[in-house]
């Protein structure tokens, strides 16, 4: 007989702060309804969109307007996702981590992970409160826009494509171009 142990996001925490993750390896863990889903360390490509990304918005925005975060953990009700870039309210998290109220613009790289970000991961961000998320689909060459969340769900999907440039509701002057954005050799 196997059994399954739900954890709460309170268990989760707890566990990091006791260092019960630590000899994990460099796998990302995250808490999602109640489960530990451990991933894969990113390749290359995932590594040079995220380090894009990441250029961009220091480019586009400043300490004053909001704090980058780059892969590191957030809470979402009772979720601990890990996504790989969010624009959050200004500020330091360093006694407690940001909460899905904090987040302005959420961003996740799909490589291999596409199909659980569009379904798993928006409603889980939607639920949450995440005004803006952004999936870059690398595959497909493309990022997914949600916003406008009415009962729980994103009402708003828009796919934004080369040689297009897409900005952040909370920030209209970040244009992002995605035509070198897409343009990875």
């Amino acid at each position: 007989m196997s059994t399954i142990v739900r954890l709460t996001g309170a268990d989760f925490d707890s566990m990091v702060e006791r260092g019960a993750f630590d000899r994990i390896g460099p796998m990302k863990i995250e808490l999602i309804h109640g489960e530990l889903r451990f991933m894969n360390p990113a390749g290359p490509i995932h590594d040079d969109y995220i380090r894009y990304l990441t250029d961009w918005s220091y480019e586009n925005t400043n300490r004053q307007f909001c704090s980058i975060q780059v892969q590191c953990g957030f809470m979402c009700d009772d979720n601990r996702p890990e996504p790989d870039l969010a624009w959050l309210r200004p500020g330091r998290y360093g006694r407690k981590r940001p909460a899905a109220s904090d987040v302005m613009l959420l961003i996740e790289v799909a490589d291999s992970s596409l199909s659980s970000d569009l379904l798993e991961k928006a409603d889980l961000y939607a639920e949450g409160g995440i005004a803006e998320y952004w999936i870059v689909d690398i595959t497909n060459g493309r990022i997914h826009v949600m916003s406008r969340i009415k009962n729980g769900r994103y009402q708003s999907i828009e796919i934004h494509v080369p040689p297009n440039t897409l900005s952040p509701q909370s920030r209209r002057e970040a244009i992002l171009n995605l035509e070198d954005l897409f343009a990875v050799s």
